[in-house]
């Protein structure tokens, strides 16, 4: 059963584990469970995703109920009129805060401009020696995107050295392994959080959280920043 965290006439949103295809895909010919037909068949309607999240992303995924409303909410995530905040452990000590202004490529080859806003709420560290450092470091953020490039926080962090733990391809192969082989941990650290935007029909503001998933809980446990989120 999804989580169900708003819903009304127009427009619903779930909270997606990790590991949740959004829908078929050619590139994932291994998934038999998807996101929207797990929600068409929970509510017994027809849902039309207004966004997307990789796989292995987490959090808030929002849907229209009807034609009529996926347009509005397509229209507002191009127009760059829903805010949206993200959790991710990093590898590494990020920077307090930071702008992140750099664009990306797409896979036909064009240029396109991306802006990421984050800060860091929480540092830790495990004694595990890795590279020139003698402990394991991370930093746990939250970052909000201007812009929503595919793949786009996942390629800044990258950019700046701090990549997210478990992202493939994008990550640090060495860390991925030690969280795997050391603690089962597959899963990517990266968390949809928050969405805020003005309501297509009724003009009011609605904002929508969605709590971590328990593997993203375990990895903060793991770090002792349970109390940092």
């Amino acid at each position: 059963m999804l989580e169900v965290l708003y819903q009304d006439e127009d427009i619903i949103a779930i909270n997606k584990p990790h590991g949740l295809l959004v829908h078929r895909s050619s590139i994932a010919r291994d998934a038999s469970e998807f996101a929207l037909q797990l929600l068409r068949d929970q509510i017994g309607q027809t849902v039309y995703p207004a966004h997307r999240l990789d796989r292995k992303t987490a959090g808030i995924l929002l849907f229209s109920l009807n034609k009529e409303m996926d347009k509005e909410l397509q229209q507002l995530f191009q127009n760059q009129c829903i805010a949206k905040k993200y959790i991710a452990v990093l590898r590494g000590h990020a920077p307090e805060e930071m702008y992140i202004d750099y664009p990306l490529r797409k896979e036909n080859g064009t240029i396109q401009e991306a802006q990421t806003n984050f800060k860091t709420i929480a540092k830790a560290e495990l004694a595990v020696p890795f590279g020139k450092f003698p402990t394991s470091r991370y930093t746990l953020v939250e970052a909000n995107p201007v812009t929503g490039r595919m793949h786009q926080l996942r390629k800044h962090f990258a950019h700046i050295f701090h990549p997210i733990i478990g992202d493939r391809p994008h990550g640090c192969n060495k860390q991925n392994k030690f969280w795997k082989d050391t603690f089962d941990m597959d899963t990517m650290m990266l968390h949809a959080s928050e969405l805020t935007f003005v309501h297509p029909k009724t003009k009011e503001t609605i904002v929508i959280k969605a709590n971590l998933q328990p593997e993203f809980n375990r990895v903060l446990s793991i770090l002792n920043l349970a109390n940092n989120q």
